[in-house]
């Protein structure tokens, strides 16, 4: 796995993002048993960036005009046909690009009393999993994409983030 950050943020350099999502992207994709169809290395890009770099982006993509957590850009649409069902697995070994926002996770981890690399590689997973064509858009979607997370993430010792 072939992980390509550009580090807009110090922070995150300095916190080991480097090393989180290697891990999560190779997990999401073990636990999925996915291998890139040409036999080489699956890659993606990741902007570690602030909450203001991250707004200008979710307005730009999303029109929501305020901070997020991860965004997400896969490199070809690979949704399943109905909702609830796999995607498709990646033709393309560039699976696409996630960008992260230090300010917005490390409220979010102290809002939740969650040990801060814990939620960044729980970020990773789910933004690994929206680049492989998973998305919670309806409920069958987020059921299987939570489950997903969960699975991965019972994996990697860190516990389900969906529980209270």
């Amino acid at each position: 796995m072939l992980i390509d950050i550009v580090f807009e943020d110090p922070r995150w350099e300095e916190g080991g993002l480097q090393h989180l999502a290697q891990t999560a992207a190779e997990a999401v994709t073990s636990h999925l048993k996915l291998q890139p169809t040409n036999g080489g290395e699956f890659e993606i890009g990741v902007l570690a960036c602030n909450d203001a770099r991250i707004a200008e982006l979710n307005g730009d993509f999303r029109d929501k005009q305020s901070a997020t957590n991860v965004l997400s850009w896969p490199s070809e649409e690979r949704a399943a046909g109905d909702a609830g069902g796999n995607p498709a697995p990646p033709q393309d070994p560039e699976l696409g690009d996630i960008a992260i926002a230090y300010e917005t996770c490390l409220r979010e981890a102290g809002e939740q009393g969650k040990d801060f690399p814990q939620h960044v590689s729980h970020l990773l997973v789910h933004g690994v999993l929206h680049l492989l064509g998973y998305d919670h858009i309806d409920d069958k979607d987020a059921a299987l994409m939570e489950g997903l997370e969960v699975e991965i993430l019972g994996k990697m010792s860190i516990s389900n983030p969906y529980e209270e």
